[in-house]
């Protein structure tokens, strides 16, 4: 059975609370991509969430333009999972699809509606 650490923000106040979800829960995030939308009560919290991002058990960052859940090397030049401070600067590195799987550790995902308004 899979488990993750779910970290969801609130973008009203800026926090963030994490979460484990373990079992059931977490087999309901497994297969669910970056930018599913999903009830929260299903995991055990209150109203809608939307899942953003994550990283899996060694730090690789997902993706939400590579497919599938599984590790590729790619051709960055700006975004998540590369900095630099040169312009034009590109190089290729491991990151992980936008998919959901047993090997992803974290679980990054924001609140869109509050539980006042699913009430």
């Amino acid at each position: 059975m899979p488990a993750f650490k779910l970290v969801v923000s609130d973008p009203k106040t800026g926090k963030s609370q994490a979460h484990e979800v373990k079992d059931a829960g977490a087999q309901l995030l497994v297969g669910r991509k970056i930018g599913d939308v999903l009830d929260a009560a299903s995991i055990g919290l209150a109203g809608k969430i939307m899942i953003t991002g994550g990283s899996d058990k060694a730090g690789f960052p997902m993706r939400r333009d590579t497919l599938g859940g599984g590790k590729n090397y790619i051709l960055l030049t700006a975004g998540v999972g590369y900095r630099t401070k040169e312009d034009g600067a590109k190089k290729r590195k491991l990151v992980r699809g936008n998919t959901i799987t047993e090997e992803t550790y974290q679980v990054n995902a924001k609140q869109i509606e509050d539980s006042a308004k699913s009430s």
